[in-house]
């Protein structure tokens, strides 16, 4: 049993992995917070002992599409909201991510799909949710804004001035460039996930420059003073060029998510944009669209932070391949999907384990090669 009196709980008996280093000791979690670590055992008594398994900070997850494959789990087939957001919040958390922007895809040139629908029931769902404590994770929201979509603007009004929007990312999906630059692998996406048929996906091939060309320049300019004016955190999407890159700095981001080119990564970690690459494309070994490795981005040093994108589990098992097959050591892999992703959006209490941070830990064993998630704690309430 964990012992809590007086809302504290020791954790004892712990392979502890700080920013720097792993050290043998225990934590005292207080009223959210980590009030107290020490190295080696703990003499209290009726503390809970861990049994020398790795204890991590909280994952910290900017960019998830996991929400809208509950919400929409087949082709246009929605499921109820209170429903999507609980199981969705579920596996977040027996992943390991204490902390999820829940990305909410705004505009779709198509009209069709979660992104074309007004989702402002889910902020009220978010919130009856919390306040009931029914929820495992703490969460936030990731508004991506298609900019070559007419309806963008609109579909972004209910969470402009919600207190859980804390990232706004700029995307264009038009095929041809960024992450579409190869057209067959889009080809491959829209006829298999969106069941297009060839003719329709020619065709729209065929309108989408003239779509693009209308949108998306006004929309960038409106969303970049929008989240400047407001102090929300700002990615670029799928930058391929150095130009994309400059735009990037130009604009003010402060991260680049997904880059498709080495060389559009290695101009951004230079220049300080935190470059966010996708987990499932570590474990996997290679990216679905065919761009960049994002082992190649770590070997290279121009890697900062990852996202699970579409698999939640993939986050934590993505820091094991980083030491596996990167070279980095288990606190440098740890901080990829914990301290650097808070720091980029702006959450400076989490992310590691230290005096002072929310109590967000991880109590993980390793099986076979991979990391198995066996406790997680979110602001020092025991969540799985």
């Amino acid at each position: 049993m964990t012992m809590t009196t007086n809302r504290e709980t020791i954790l004892d008996n712990a392979r502890l992995v700080l920013a720097h280093e792993v050290v043998q000791g225990h934590v005292v979690l207080r009223d959210g917070r980590i009030a107290e670590m020490g190295h080696g055992r703990t003499s209290v008594p009726g503390a809970h002992d861990l049994h020398g398994d790795l204890l991590l900070p909280g994952l910290v997850e900017v960019h998830t599409d996991n929400l809208e494959r509950h919400v929409m789990p087949r082709p246009k087939v929605f499921f109820p909201i209170q429903g999507a957001v609980l199981a969705h919040d579920a596996e977040i958390a027996a992943a390991g991510i204490t902390t999820v922007f829940d990305s909410i895809g705004v505009g779709d040139p198509y009209g069709e799909g979660f992104r074309a629908r007004d989702q402002s029931a889910l902020l009220e769902v978010l919130d009856r949710l919390e306040a009931a404590g029914a929820l495992r994770s703490e969460h936030y929201v990731h508004v991506r804004c298609e900019l070559p979509a007419p309806n963008a603007r609109e579909l972004f009004e209910p969470f402009a001035l919600h207190r859980r929007l804390r990232l706004i990312s700029l995307m264009d999906h038009t095929p041809g460039q960024r992450q579409w630059s190869d057209i067959e692998h889009a080809r491959i996406y829209y006829t298999g996930k969106k069941g297009w048929s060839d003719a329709k996906f020619d065709e729209e091939v065929r309108i989408a420059p003239q779509r693009q060309q209308q949108y998306a320049q006004p929309n960038r300019v409106w969303f970049t003073e929008f989240a400047h004016r407001h102090g929300v955190a700002l990615a670029t999407h799928d930058d391929t060029t150095i130009e994309h890159v400059d735009e990037a700095r130009a604009l003010g981001a402060g991260m680049s998510e997904f880059p498709t080119t080495l060389a559009a990564a290695r101009h951004a970690h230079a220049h300080g944009l935190a470059t966010v690459a996708g987990a499932p494309n570590v474990v996997r070994g290679g990216s679905h669209s065919g761009n960049v490795s994002a082992l190649d981005l770590a070997r290279e040093g121009v890697l900062d932070a990852l996202s699970s994108d579409y698999v939640p589990a993939s986050l934590l098992q993505a820091a094991w391949k980083l030491q596996q097959e990167a070279g980095f050591s288990i606190s440098e892999a740890v901080n990829v999907v914990s301290r650097a992703p808070a720091r980029a959006c702006g959450l400076d209490d989490r992310g590691e384990i230290a005096v002072g941070r929310r109590a967000d830990l991880v109590r993980a064993s390793e099986i076979g090669g991979l990391p198995v998630v066996r406790e997680v704690y979110c602001a020092g309430r025991r969540t799985v």
